[in-house]
């Protein structure tokens, strides 16, 4: 049984599902046959990355699965060797190529990788990339509110989508509120803090007794309330179709406010801040 994802709007005029499937360390054929049971069990959003080395794959599970090219939302990412102009055209156009693709439909700077200051260059080429058509949508991945304000400044194109870490144990609240002052959807990569001690908890344990639903839905159902678009990869069947069942329940603004409350300063999963974490 499928189900089907509702849609959010971009600023752009575009729209992405409020639920995507993430692809990181699928590769290979194991890769293509989990990504094409996602498909296959009605995800229409497949998040990629250059880096994630795993672009030919998700072309290939698209191929495999026989859905219309429209019916489905594949993404990727720019890593920060190539943030120089003509290397970031260059990227996009190979990553096309890698997944045998006419355009992508998002596609983000990976990192800003602040202390290299070539971040501004390369979103003038994602800007140019769109007007190409390489891709349909444009957004960045990792930036903080002072990243995005140079780029608004320098440039006067504000981001569709900003993929960032975002769990119970690290909520985004500032970053969220940002983002949404200027009509930038806020995505979430690690939603589920990589299936860590965040599932064990004992508050988030009580509230899916209440609800009889599992941890991981109110995770994911957390999420979506907040506005926030969760990726989260998921290799077997069983967890797959789970994390696509959170669309017939509500967390009650108490629940929200539980959740909310785990945040912590250090809540990053390994410490990647985008102030100083370089990823090339």
């Amino acid at each position: 049984m499928t189900q089907n994802i509702p849609l959010i709007q971009l600023h752009d005029g575009n729209a992405l599902p409020v639920l995507g499937f993430g692809t990181y360390t699928l590769k290979g054929s194991a890769g293509v046959d989990t990504m094409l049971h996602a498909l296959t069990h009605g995800y229409r959003f497949l998040d990629s990355a250059f880096n994630y080395e795993n672009e030919g794959a998700v072309g290939q599970a698209l191929r495999q699965s026989g859905l219309p090219r429209h019916e489905v939302q594949i993404s990727s990412k720019l890593p920060g060797r190539h943030h120089a102009y003509p290397k970031a055209l260059e990227t996009i156009q190979e990553s096309l190529y890698r997944m045998q693709l006419d355009y992508l439909d998002v596609y983000m700077i990976h990192w800003p990788n602040p202390a290299q200051g070539l971040y501004i260059e390369a979103w003038q080429a994602l800007i140019e990339a769109q007007q190409r058509g390489y891709v349909r949508s444009i957004g960045v991945s990792n930036f903080l509110p002072k990243h995005l304000e140079i780029l608004r400044r320098e440039t006067g194109v504000v981001p569709v989508i900003n993929q960032v870490e975002m769990h119970p144990y690290f909520n985004q609240a500032e970053q969220r509120a940002y983002d949404q002052s200027h009509n930038i959807v806020t995505m979430a990569w690690s939603p589920l803090g990589r299936a860590n001690t965040i599932l064990e908890h004992v508050q988030l344990k009580q509230i899916a007794q209440q609800l009889n639903r599992s941890v991981v839905q109110v995770v994911l159902r957390w999420h979506l309330q907040h506005g926030v678009i969760p990726i989260p990869k998921a290799t077997s069947d069983t967890n797959q179709c789970a994390n696509l069942a959170i669309f017939d329940f509500e967390l009650s603004s108490e629940q929200m406010q539980q959740i909310d409350a785990l945040t912590r300063t250090d809540g990053r999963l390994r410490d990647q801040d985008p102030a100083s974490y370089e990823e090339f």
